[in-house]
């Protein structure tokens, strides 16, 4: 009796041991399966591609962190002049807030150039800045540009910018809205922001070729 007892024992052992090394090979398969399915489908959608695109953006960043900040910024948008800004850093907001960067007004569509030469590391909407635009540069030093009516064509998140590229349009969006088309550009440390007014330059301005009149144009007839 003991020893048919003691039989049965490990012949249930047995069965259990079997049991539990099906369930494994069960569960190692269907990991395999979905690892593989996650490998197929990422490449399907490109997925694999994008984290790619996201490791390469990573490391330029990373590179830009170990260089000095930029000393001088160049003005956003052409043919405004420092002197023309009226100076809004800090000025008080009526939620109890400091304004955090400097609003450079322009017509509607005027096209917004990058300060400085960089990476973008985002572009789309939030709450106060409407579209937005944000570069990273020397030093790790982010340039924020916002209120934009559109994006440049073609622009995206990776791109590497030079102070001559377009990033958008000056426009009036987020909580801008019903205000004149303005530029909020703001600049942001490792500490925080600070004000980008003592490191704008003026661009070269643009010469005007004069227009030929018909007096000049018979002239030469």
């Amino acid at each position: 009796m003991t020893q048919t007892s003691h039989t049965l024992r490990a012949t249930m052992q047995r069965l259990m041991n079997l049991c539990s090394r099906k369930v494994f090979v069960r569960r190692t398969i269907l990991g395999v399966f979905l690892m593989l399915t996650v490998v197929v489908v990422g490449a399907a959608t490109g997925l694999a591609e994008r984290i790619s695109d996201q490791l390469v953006l990573y490391v330029h960043v990373a590179q830009l962190y170990t260089r000095s900040p930029d000393k001088q910024l160049s003005m956003p948008i052409k043919n405004v002049n420092r002197s023309q800004i009226a100076g809004t850093w800090h000025a008080a907001r009526g939620d109890s807030r400091l304004h955090e960067g400097q609003d450079i007004f322009a017509p509607l569509d005027t096209p917004i150039l990058s300060a400085t030469s960089g990476y973008v590391v985002k572009i789309g909407d939030d709450n106060l800045g409407g579209h937005t635009v944000s570069v990273v540069g020397d030093g790790g030093r982010k340039y924020y540009y916002a209120h934009l009516d559109s994006y440049a064509p073609r622009l995206k998140v990776g791109d590497y910018v030079t102070r001559n590229t377009v990033l958008g349009y000056v426009g009036s969006t987020g909580n801008a809205d019903g205000t004149p088309p303005h530029l909020h550009f703001g600049v942001y440390t490792a500490t925080g922001p600070i004000d980008p007014m003592p490191l704008l330059t003026d661009r070269p301005q643009e010469k005007k070729v004069p227009l030929k009149t018909d007096k000049a144009q018979k002239q030469k007839r």
